[in-house]
């Protein structure tokens, strides 16, 4: 880690810990030199506390000259992309501000980093020679045949955070189902009616701007949810169930994959991934979800963890911003190009030393008798 400032000391004594530190490497005063991987994961093992993403740097000598006063020049003031949203949490205006501050920065840096695929979540690595579109192919397959889109063609399909229409996509063009994806993303539901448009398959998918709270009276016969819970948040777990359960009938399924925490972790604003990356974000533990979907009347079939599959896709999104890093720049600027950089790369070392999880948890709706449609075994989900 090289110090370009004094401006970065200031940063780390009003911001002791993670905050301090990203707020300094953002702001350019902190340059974090060489691989990006191993200086975090060092800057981990010289921690004295562990924060969210592997950054709890406490800077205890500074924060005690801090308080005794012999430091008081305060920093300037965070830029735009770390203030805090304000009114309360997890309505449907503020939950649109905090999808709208991470998600509608450019749809042509989001394909620099994610690649062709454009899709913004956990891929699934088959074998060491998959690439990043194999792997994100493979994890739509299996969700697809989770859900039984392969035992029936035609079925109706919601993509609740359906993102740029991947996962839609690939649901109509292989299985011929009928999609209606949903975000609150308005550059995100823009490329992805293009793309479903480019790709012929219009008469398939239907892509929505609108809340998941807003679906009432429809029904369908499976529901993923692929990256979004995330935002969502542990007072608002049973509504969301609630709200799916209600969309699903009899032998009904649902898949939710979404990032995990042992004991559940609130991206809190003295966090560097609440105040910059996502606000209002929370983790629920996956216990904590299997219950949560049980009490809304969902019989819970499956659940598969993938943590080392996401610290992998993490890599490659770091590569590619890297690799591109000017052109990347010029899109959104250095101080969030450097935003993405240190929270993949953080991230990664998250699922890699069990700090993060993530899981896939099939629900399904059995009926009053108590069939659920479901296969006996996993072999036929590939």
């Amino acid at each position: 880690m090289r110090v370009r400032s004094r401006d970065a000391v200031s940063h780390m004594v009003w911001a002791p810990g993670e905050l301090g530190l990203a707020r300094a490497y953002v702001s350019g005063n902190v340059e974090l030199d060489g691989d990006i991987f191993t200086m975090l994961r060092s800057l981990q093992l010289t921690a004295s506390d562990d924060a969210h993403l592997g950054l709890g740097a406490t800077w205890q000598a500074v924060d005690v000259a801090r308080r005794l006063g012999a430091l008081t020049t305060r920093p300037k003031p965070p830029p735009e992309e770390a203030r805090p949203r304000r009114g309360p949490v997890h309505t449907k205006r503020r939950d649109a501000a905090a999808i709208s501050h991470h998600y509608d920065v450019g749809n042509d840096f989001y394909r620099l980093v994610l690649g062709p695929s454009m899709t913004y979540s956990c891929a699934r690595f088959v074998d060491q020679d998959s690439t990043l579109g194999d792997a994100q192919g493979a994890k739509h397959e299996l969700i697809c045949r989770k859900l039984g889109l392969a035992d029936r063609p035609g079925m109706r399909l919601l993509d609740v955070g359906c993102g740029w229409g991947s996962m839609a996509m690939h649901a109509a063009s292989v299985y011929g189902a009928q999609v209606v994806g949903v975000t609150i993303s308005r550059e995100q539901a823009d490329l992805a009616r293009e793309r479903v448009n480019d790709a012929g398959l219009s008469a398939n998918i239907e892509i929505r701007l609108s809340d998941y709270r807003d679906l009432q009276g429809e029904q369908f016969d499976a529901i993923s949810s692929i990256g979004m819970f995330e935002h969502v948040g542990s007072k608002r777990a049973a509504e969301y169930f609630d709200t799916l359960r209600a969309l699903l009938g009899p032998e009904g399924r649902l898949l939710n994959h979404a990032i995990s925490s042992p004991g559940g972790s609130t991206m809190g604003s003295r966090s560097f991934i609440g105040r910059y990356v996502f606000p209002d974000g929370e983790l629920i533990d996956v216990g904590e979800v299997a219950l949560a979907m049980q009490r809304a009347g969902f019989e819970v079939r499956d659940v598969e963890a993938l943590r080392e599959h996401y610290a992998l896709t993490l890599r490659h999104w770091v590569a590619n911003l890297e690799s591109a890093w000017d052109q990347a720049v010029s899109l959104v600027g250095e101080g969030r190009a450097r935003i993405w950089r240190l929270y993949m790369a953080a991230s990664a070392l998250g699922f890699e030393d069990g700090g993060l999880g993530i899981h896939q948890v099939l629900g399904v709706v059995p009926t009053a008798q108590g069939n659920s449609g479901m296969p006996a075994t996993r072999r036929n989900w590939g």
